[in-house]
């Protein structure tokens, strides 16, 4: 459960190096060959202009038949505490477990993490612009709304903001995978049934792939929680890793 009170930031991931396009070939091909051109005229050289331009001609076959690397794909990840690793080392948390394991299953994908601690879904909707023109990602998981649950906020308006951020994101071209989560049984029964059936009631009506609760199996074991009761351990963050990937693994 996130934590309202104390902000933190995950470490955002170094942009992607750009990639020569093809448009950029063509363009660095027809100046080549234009100069060629010159140079043939000019030079009178004794290896006539047709020979010069079989072995411009073959020698660009060949650059082209060298396969060039796939671009790596972005997973962005916009959340909480939860996915901020907030009270444990960052390279313990679920999001640094889901990128090794990325790199174990050989699958191209880098994961930047912009989760913060005590951010709430209008925060969230604010900050995914920017995020989305920086990192252009494939796939957005979006891990919001727990904060809004814990203050109070206006369920609706949590609504509102979570089906804006994939609309936003879908637009963009990136699929969205939601993250729910659920409130302690102490804010009780009507409010908790209310906040939970917003998630699937977004992902229904937003035809995207839902993980029920990120904290199934661990919320309800102590001996998986830190003290505060709201936030999961390190030694639980493989098994928060198990809840997203169930619904996350289908989409890569």
């Amino acid at each position: 459960m996130p934590e309202p009170d104390t902000p933190m930031i995950a470490t955002l991931s170094p942009a992607l190096i750009s990639r020569v396009t093809p448009d950029k070939i063509s363009s660095v091909t027809s100046e080549v060959v234009t100069r060629l051109e010159r140079l043939c005229v000019e030079t009178m050289t004794s290896l006539r202009c047709a020979d010069m331009f079989r072995l411009f001609l073959v020698a660009l076959m060949i650059g082209w038949l060298t396969p060039l690397s796939a671009a790596t794909k972005t997973l962005l990840i916009v959340g909480d505490s939860l996915s901020a690793a907030y009270g444990i080392d960052v390279s313990a948390g679920w999001v640094a477990q889901l990128q090794q394991r990325l790199i174990q299953n050989n699958m191209d994908y880098k994961v930047v993490n912009a989760s913060i601690s005590g951010d709430t879904t209008a925060n969230g909707l604010a900050r995914l612009p920017k995020l989305l023109d920086a990192h252009h990602p494939r796939i957005v998981v979006i891990e919001l709304g727990g904060n809004d649950g814990l203050r109070g906020l206006s369920l609706p308006e949590m609504q509102h903001n979570i089906k804006a951020m994939i609309d936003k994101a879908t637009v963009h071209g990136a699929k969205v995978l939601l993250l729910g989560i659920r409130l302690p049984p102490n804010y009780g029964k009507t409010y908790t049934e209310r906040f939970h059936r917003v998630y699937d009631d977004i992902a229904g009506e937003s035809k995207v792939p839902l993980a029920p609760f990120i904290l199934e199996g661990i919320a309800t074991d102590r001996a998986l929680m830190q003290a505060d009761g709201l936030h999961p351990d390190a030694q639980a963050q493989k098994k928060v890793l198990e809840n997203v990937w169930a619904e996350l693994q289908s989409m890569l």
